[in-house]
């Protein structure tokens, strides 16, 4: 249950903002900016937590997932005191920092309950997409009724409440858990290059398309991230203890579920940005409206989180993965038809089968890392695979968001090319699924196969 709000909590502040951004406008934010609200939290989030998975690992699960309620409530706090654009993108970074605490924790302390037995483990890791996908699915409808009733401020102070929960549940629920012996040192050196190659790469990745490619802060971000990224790998193989071992990487199927976790999370996501602009901005659906309609686009993703286990163990996570990334370039496909006079019954069927198809390959995917991971790793193995995710989704708000830049012509020409490079993108994951995944299926004991 712990680990279930851990994750419902950091899902909610990803789609909850999505339909105050027209709000947060009000204070003097223009769409770049915008987009640093949104990615100001995802590149935090990306940047952290390898290092708060290796933390996880080495002070205990339980504390950190402690710590990190503790830091997304006085970060929220700060969200809803913000004064000007500037403030409200550090505040929501300081969220992104505790959000990096609680996820690759909250998956520990699940992959420590469960390690015992392969089938219980998948369904535990169902309910934990699940409990996600319903954070996703309410964040879009409890945004609409805070801005309603109050203003924007209140979608951040909501979590207040939800943090206080989580941390009296992970110290009640979780106190007689026993913690894995800590084998891991801490390497600074490395966590430390991590952070700034992931936290400059996403950097350039906002900034190029407003600034150009040439402008000074662009290329300094950009040069920034390939020399960070460069001594990264040169320490790492220097060092008796590296923060992202060798062996963690070659671990069977682990490449290819983080290679697909890339692509779910920057299909989504990106898509999700444009659609937020699509709905209000070229429909004119006021806010709760807007939150209304983005239900079925993730409600679904609680249905076949659940089914996603029974798949999983009958016919092996490579089967999941592909089933479901096909489901999604059909959803996409059918993205490319908006138009300025799309009715809401005719984008129905886009907005069902997009998440069906996700949240029947995300369980998958994770359970896949979880099962080629050694049990002192579970932190560490959860960070790379959602560090991935998390950067993944940052290249889509940024990339995504830059093709819909401007009025109602350009947001929808924009969403139409959005969908096409997300069929194109899931197409290829579903490939790497069948090819990668596959190979790996049953190699660890726990795998279904």
């Amino acid at each position: 249950m712990a680990a279930s709000v851990g994750f419902a909590v950091v899902q909610l502040d990803v789609t909850i903002v999505n339909v105050a951004l027209p709000r947060i406008a009000e204070l003097g934010a223009s769409v770049a900016m915008l987009q640093w609200i949104v990615d100001g939290y995802a590149l935090a989030f990306a940047a952290l937590l390898l290092s708060a998975g290796v933390v996880a690992d080495r002070v205990g699960a339980r504390r950190v997932c402690v710590a990190g309620f503790a830091l997304f409530a006085l970060a929220s706090g700060a969200c809803g005191l913000a004064f000007d654009p500037a403030s409200l993108v550090a505040a929501r970074a300081l969220q992104g920092a505790g959000a990096a605490l609680l996820v690759p924790s909250s998956l520990a302390l699940l992959d420590q309950a469960t390690r015992h037995d392969a089938a219980l483990r998948s369904r535990a890791v169902g309910w934990w997409t699940a409990a996600g996908g319903v954070s996703i699915a309410a964040g879009p409808v409890v945004g609409g009724l805070l801005l309603d009733a109050f203003d924007w401020r209140s979608i951040f102070l909501v979590n207040l409440p939800l943090c206080a929960i989580g941390a009296y549940l992970t110290l009640g629920w979780h106190e007689r858990s026993v913690s894995l012996p800590a084998s891991r040192r801490f390497d600074p050196v490395g966590q430390l290059l991590a952070v700034v190659a992931v936290g400059a790469l996403v950097a350039a990745i906002i900034e190029v398309p407003v600034l150009g490619v040439g402008h000074p802060l662009a290329a300094g971000c950009l040069a920034v991230a390939l020399a960070s990224g460069w001594g990264f790998r040169f320490a790492e193989v220097r060092v008796a203890d590296p923060m992202l071992p060798p062996d963690l990487l070659r671990s069977p199927g682990l490449a290819a579920a983080v290679a697909f976790g890339v692509v779910v999370n920057l299909t989504y996501y990106g898509a999700i940005f444009v659609l937020s602009l699509y709905l209000q901005q070229v429909l004119g659906y006021p806010a709760f409206t807007a939150g209304l309609a983005f239900v079925p686009l993730t409600a679904t993703f609680i249905v076949s989180n659940l089914a996603s286990a029974k798949v999983t163990a009958r016919h092996g996570p490579h089967v999941s993965m592909l089933v479901g990334a096909s489901i999604g370039v059909l959803g996409f496909a059918l993205l490319g038809a908006f138009d300025r006079h799309t009715a809401y019954a005719a984008m129905l069927p886009a907005f069902a089968l997009i998440p069906a198809g996700m949240g029947l390959a995300v369980p998958a995917m994770t359970t896949v890392v979880l099962c080629g991971a050694d049990a002192r790793r579970a932190g560490t193995s959860s960070g790379v695979l959602n560090a991935a995710r998390q950067f993944g989704g940052a290249i889509g708000v940024a990339a995504f968001g830059a093709l819909a830049t401007g009025g109602p012509v350009p947001i929808i020409s924009g969403l139409h090319a959005a969908a096409a490079i997300a069929a194109v993108l899931l197409a290829g994951a579903a490939a790497t699924a069948w090819i990668g995944v596959r190979a790996a299926s049953g190699v660890h004991q726990g795998i279904p196969s």
